[in-house]
């Protein structure tokens, strides 16, 4: 168990293949992980669904970049978005806000009417992007707002993106396991890259999120 964990040491755990969890919202510790497996979703292999490239070309939310890091991650923690419980208590909430204070991990957002009704968030650290939690509110938003950040990660110049581990949900985009060695591999490799995660602008269409993707395949 720890407690205490600065962003300095939680940026050189990521380094090392590791990340935190609690046990459970009311935890007043949490854990490192590095599990045997690590899902990964290769950004020269991203796949999108036909029905969601149409939602995408249709720009049925307003996609924004860190407008609302706090209020994503406090959406991903909240139980009624499909858990009965989570791995995000208060230590990781404000440990991950202060990180975004510094630059060093980034939110996208989904608006409806001006209503937050989905999004993302994760770690960059080199050319390493660590995917935490996403959640919806809206059909196909949180799913709208990924699809917005590997357009991102791979107009910048990324070469890693982590999922944790592999649900049926992500293996629709591509997604798959890595052996802990190989993982730590490739790990090694990107946190030592050099990657911009505001190489597009934020208010880019559906149409050329979707052309960036494929423009950098």
């Amino acid at each position: 168990m720890m407690r205490g964990i600065t962003t300095d040491l939680l940026l050189k755990a990521y380094a090392q293949g590791y990340f935190p969890m609690a046990e459970s919202a009311q935890a007043q510790d949490v854990f490192w992980v590095d599990p045997d497996h690590r899902g990964v979703i290769p950004l020269d292999a991203f796949h999108i669904p036909k029905r969601l490239q149409q939602t995408v070309r249709h720009d049925p939310f307003r996609v924004t970049v860190n407008k609302a890091f706090g209020s994503v991650m406090r959406a991903c923690a909240a139980a009624e978005h499909g858990r009965a419980s989570t791995w995000i208590n208060d230590i990781i909430l404000e440990l991950y806000e202060r990180l975004h204070q510094e630059g060093h991990a980034h939110s996208i957002e989904c608006w409806r009417e001006g209503k937050l009704v989905g999004g993302l968030y994760g770690v960059s650290l080199g050319a390493a992007f660590f995917g935490e939690s996403m959640f919806h509110e809206a059909r196909d938003a949180s799913k709208v707002a990924l699809v917005h950040l590997v357009a991102r990660l791979k107009a910048g110049g990324y070469r890693l993106l982590d999922t944790q581990f592999v649900t049926p949900h992500l293996r629709q985009f591509g997604a798959i396991e890595m052996s802990r060695m190989t993982y730590h591999a490739a790990l090694k490799q990107a946190v030592h890259g050099t990657a911009d995660f505001f190489a597009l602008p934020e208010d880019l269409p559906g149409e050329a999120v979707l052309q960036a993707i494929t423009q950098t395949s």
